[in-house]
C-alpha cells in the first residue's frame, strides 16, 4: 500500500525539478482529418465514421529518433507521448483491444519505438494515458458530455458495465508499466465531475503503478483537471495524489503553494499554436522568442514547461514547430545554465525581465534593455563575487560613474553604451554572490 513519504517524494522528483523543460506529443488517428484531437467529440462521429481513419493510418515517415533528437537539440530533458488519447486508439500493442497501431496498415508498436528512441538520446521517458475512452463499449456514451454520442438516444448507457471498463483501463496501464522498461513519467488525463479519484479505482491503480515502477512521477489528474491542484496542495495527500500540479494553457501568476504556503512542484503544459493534435488550418504559432521568455517565467516561479508538438499524419513535425525548436535550442545552447537546476528567487522581480536562481548564482534575464546600467535590486556591492555574461563568459563590471553613483544603495551592472542587447530575446547575466541569499 502506497503511503506518502516526504523524503522519498523529494528524491524521485529531483531529476524532474532540475530538468525544467520537456516536450509533449499529441499524436494519433486524429492527425489524418487534421482538425485536432477532440474532433470526434466536436463533430459527433460514430465509431463507424471514425473507423476510416483507423483503416488509413500508416505514418510512413514516423521516426521517433528524429523526434527525440529534435527535443534534445532544443534543450528538453524529457518527453511525454499520448500512448492513448480520449478516442481510445492505442499507439502500443495492447492485448486488451484491437483498436491499436499494430492492427493498422502501419503494423508497428509505436510506443516501443518511441521509448527506445527517447532513451537513446539520454532523455527521460513519459507516457500519457487518457482515463476517458470514446471507443470502449463499456465507457458511458449517453451521459458523458465529452463523448461523441452524448445524449444520443441510439447510444444509451444501459448495459454498459463500468467495472468492466475499469478492469480494461487498469490492465492497459499495467501493460505500459510492465512491457516498456523504466517509465519516468506517467501522465493521466483527466478527472471531472463524479469521474474523479476512486471512480477510477485510483488507490488500487496507483498502488499497482508504484509497485511496478517505484520511481515513476505521476501527474495530478487522477484527482483534477488542468484547472485543479489536487490533494498534495491540501497538506493531506491522498494515496493517489499527484506528484506535480499541471496547469494547462496558462502560467500561474506567482507559482503554486499548498495551504501552508509551501511551494509545490508544478508544470505548465501548453501548445505551440492553438491545438494539441495536428490541425492543418491552425497557423497561430507562438514565436520562439515568446516561448523562451515563457520558459524563463516558469522557472522563475518554480515550475517546469511542457511544450507540445502535434505531428502530422505521416509522423512529421510541422515545419513551424521545427523552426521554433531550433531557435529555442540556439538560445539554450548558450543559456541553459540559467534553466537547469534553477528555480525561483527571493529577489524582487526586475522591471526589465526575470530572475532564476541556483544556490548563490543569480541569473538576471534581461528582456528589455534599460536606460543606463542594469540595476541589481536587493544586492549590495560587497556581496557580489563576480558578474559574467552567461553566453560568452565575458566579465561585466559593476557600474561606477556619475549616473550609477546617484543611487548609492543600488548595485548596477555595466553592459556598456550599446543600446542593443547582446541577445535581443533574453540576455542573461550570471551574478555570483559571496554567499547564498
Amino acid at each position: 500500500m502506497y503511503c506518502f513519504n516526504e523524503e522519498e517524494y523529494q528524491k524521485r522528483m529531483e531529476w524532474y525539478v532540475n530538468a525544467r523543460f520537456g516536450m509533449f506529443l499529441h499524436w494519433g488517428l486524429y492527425a489524418i482529418p487534421a482538425r485536432g484531437e477532440w474532433m470526434r467529440s466536436f463533430e459527433k462521429l460514430t465509431d463507424e465514421e471514425y473507423q476510416r481513419y483507423f483503416d488509413e493510418f500508416n505514418p510512413t515517415d514516423y521516426d521517433p529518433k528524429k523526434w527525440a533528437h529534435m527535443a534534445k537539440q532544443a534543450g528538453m530533458k524529457y518527453m511525454v507521448l499520448t500512448a492513448k488519447h480520449h478516442d481510445g486508439f492505442c499507439l502500443f500493442d495492447s492485448q486488451y483491444t484491437d483498436f491499436k497501431s499494430t492492427n493498422t496498415r502501419c503494423g508497428r508498436d509505436l510506443v516501443r519505438e518511441y521509448v527506445d528512441a527517447v532513451r537513446g538520446e539520454g532523455l527521460k521517458v513519459g507516457l500519457y494515458y487518457s482515463l476517458l475512452d470514446w471507443h470502449h463499449e463499456d465507457y458511458p456514451h449517453f451521459s458523458d458530455s465529452a463523448h461523441p454520442m452524448y445524449q444520443n438516444p441510439d447510444y444509451p448507457d444501459e448495459g454498459r458495465v463500468w467495472e468492466r471498463y475499469l478492469e480494461y483501463m487498469h490492465n492497459q496501464v499495467r501493460e505500459l508499466c510492465t512491457n516498456y522498461g523504466k517509465i519516468d513519467i506517467l501522465w493521466f488525463d483527466y478527472s471531472f465531475g463524479e469521474y474523479s479519484g476512486e471512480k477510477w479505482g485510483a488507490t488500487k491503480l496507483v498502488n499497482m503503478v508504484r509497485t511496478l515502477q517505484p520511481g515513476v512521477i505521476i501527474d495530478n489528474r487522477l484527482e483534477v483537471s488542468g484547472s485543479g491542484l489536487g490533494s498534495l496542495a491540501s497538506g493531506n495527500p491522498l494515496p493517489y495524489h499527484g506528484d506535480f500540479v499541471s496547469p494547462e494553457q496558462i502560467i500561474p501568476q506567482e507559482g503554486i503553494r499548498d495551504v501552508n504556503g509551501k511551494p509545490l512542484i508544478w508544470e505548465a503544459c501548453f501548445t505551440m499554436n492553438d491545438s494539441w493534435g495536428y490541425r492543418l488550418t491552425d497557423k497561430y504559432f507562438k514565436p520562439a522568442s515568446m516561448l523562451i521568455k515563457k520558459l524563463v517565467e516558469c522557472v522563475s516561479k518554480g515550475g517546469n514547461m511542457l511544450l507540445n508538438v502535434g505531428p502530422d499524419a505521416k509522423g512529421n513535425f510541422p515545419e513551424e514547430s521545427v523552426h521554433i525548436l531550433q531557435e529555442i535550442g540556439k538560445w539554450m545552447d548558450k543559456n541553459s545554465e540559467s534553466i537547469y537546476g534553477c528555480g525561483m528567487s527571493e529577489m524582487p522581480r526586475p522591471d526589465f525581465g526575470r530572475i532564476t536562481q541556483k544556490g548563490n548564482l543569480l541569473y538576471y534575464h534581461i528582456f528589455d534593455n534599460t536606460i543606463g546600467p542594469i540595476p541589481l535590486l536587493g544586492i549590495e556591492k560587497k556581496d557580489v563575487k563576480k558578474i559574467r555574461l552567461i553566453s560568452s563568459g565575458a566579465e561585466v563590471p559593476i557600474a561606477n560613474n556619475w549616473v550609477s553613483n546617484n543611487y548609492p544603495d543600488i548595485t548596477f551592472a555595466d553592459l556598456g553604451n550599446n543600446p542593443i542587447l547582446p541577445d535581443p530575446v533574453d540576455t542573461v547575466l550570471e551574478v555570483e554572490l559571496q554567499h547564498q541569499k
